[in-house]
């Protein structure tokens, strides 16, 4: 049996994760659909909850409930889930100026003349207040969110939403839908790299040496041990971390011979600082007194006063790490070309660099320019026109913004 399930407009969070509510028109099967995770069915009135197999295909979803649909039925239902979201929309879609006044807000979707209440800090009110009903995109003035988070993503076929179904049990925090989402940005980006074999290439030519047989982390959940990254997880312990609350490089690469830290930044910067200002947990003295073994300062000048508590985290345990297994560490911050142009001086004068292990400051764009001059490679184009067209909203004189120098 095939049922056309329709997505009902209450979309709501329960334990920070995005629900969405499915409903048949023939008023059978109920079913709350985790988006991008597992789906969990329920079917009729007072029977259990079930778990159901999603298969993916575009916007489209299948799921196949592997329980009857009634205790008269001993065959199992399929179900086919339509999503309405919003189509990715690049700089040649969006407006290059909007309209902001106190009380509302432009859709920024070029030839739309609708208009949305503003949305303000601090103040709760329900998501179609601020939603635009022809495009669905949930507006602010400064820019938007989609409604599904797949809708900000490239590659979302079936393995690639399995494997974000797994990352997000690892990951602290997941925002892909923000328009100028760095996470976004980062899966878009890598995942392309990796799905292409264009990896160890890319690494090779930005640390100058063999990347061979690349194995990629993303945001801490490892593909090869299918859980969080153990290697990861003994450095957070070693320097008193909370694995759940502890250092998350948003990309490492551990190759034959190197490990990779990656930083991603798209229009936050690197000044972090510790939310308990005299806590520095064990970093000054885990790992036998690894800290000093590795910083010229102390930790509150670098993680404090300078503002750099992020960065000291992922140098100070991903070196530990490299130490252990006899590698080369690389921490690269990934940065477009306007932002963070000092960050290289500003870093190093607290760290000690020598030949197996440096910090880095790349440019997105130089993984643009490795695309572009690269030979042919599959979904090339799709990631050209990203980078050409990828936005991070309006400014404050509510002009359009784009995300990377490519001209």
């Amino acid at each position: 049996m095939v049922l056309q399930l329709y997505l009902d407009e209450r979309i709501r969070k329960v334990g920070g994760k995005r629900f969405g509510l499915y409903r048949s028109r023939r008023n059978l099967p109920q079913i709350s659909v985790f988006l991008g995770c597992m789906v969990i069915g329920k079917k009729q009135a007072g029977s259990s909850i079930v778990r159901s197999e999603v298969f993916d295909s575009g916007q489209d979803v299948r799921i196949r409930d592997s329980q009857p649909i009634s205790s008269h039925s001993s065959e199992s239902a399929s179900y086919h889930l339509a999503l309405r979201g919003s189509e990715m929309l690049g700089a040649a879609k969006l407006k290059e100026t909007i309209e902001v006044t106190d009380a509302m807000v432009d859709c920024p979707v070029r030839g739309c003349t609708e208009n949305v209440e503003r949305r303000r800090r601090g103040t709760y009110k329900e998501r179609t207040n601020f939603t635009c009903p022809v495009h669905k995109i949930i507006i602010s003035p400064s820019t938007f969110e989609y409604p599904v988070d797949f809708d900000n993503l490239l590659w979302k076929d079936g393995p690639d939403r399995k494997l974000l179904a797994r990352i997000r049990r690892s990951k602290r925090e997941s925002r892909f839908a923000h328009n100028n989402s760095e996470d976004a940005v980062t899966w878009n980006v890598f995942r392309f790299l990796e799905k292409n074999g264009l990896v160890e290439g890319f690494l090779s030519s930005v640390a100058g040496t063999s990347a061979k047989s690349p194995e990629v982390v993303y945001w801490s959940y490892s593909q090869k041990e299918g859980a969080s990254w153990s290697e990861l997880n003994e450095a957070r312990k070693e320097f008193g971390e909370k694995t759940e609350q502890g250092s998350e490089p948003d990309i490492a690469i551990k190759t034959d011979g190197s490990l990779f830290f990656v930083e991603a930044k798209l229009t936050s910067k690197n000044n972090t600082v510790p939310k308990r200002r005299g806590n520095s947990w064990k970093y000054e003295t885990g790992g036998d007194g690894w800290f000093s073994r590795v910083f010229s300062s102390d930790f509150r000048a670098v993680a404090v006063v300078e503002k750099k508590y992020e960065l000291l985290r992922l140098w100070l345990l991903g070196t530990w790490m490299a130490k252990q297994q006899n590698l080369d560490f690389y921490l690269i911050n990934l940065v477009p070309s306007k932002r963070e142009a000092n960050i290289e001086a500003a870093f190093k004068k607290h760290i000690k660099e020598d030949s197996r292990r440096r910090f880095l400051r790349v440019t997105w764009e130089a993984i643009y320019q490795y695309v572009l001059k690269g030979n042919s490679s599959r979904d090339k184009g799709i990631m050209i026109r990203y980078f050409k067209e990828k936005t991070i909203g309006y400014d404050a004189k509510r002009r359009l913004q784009r995300a990377f120098s490519t001209s």
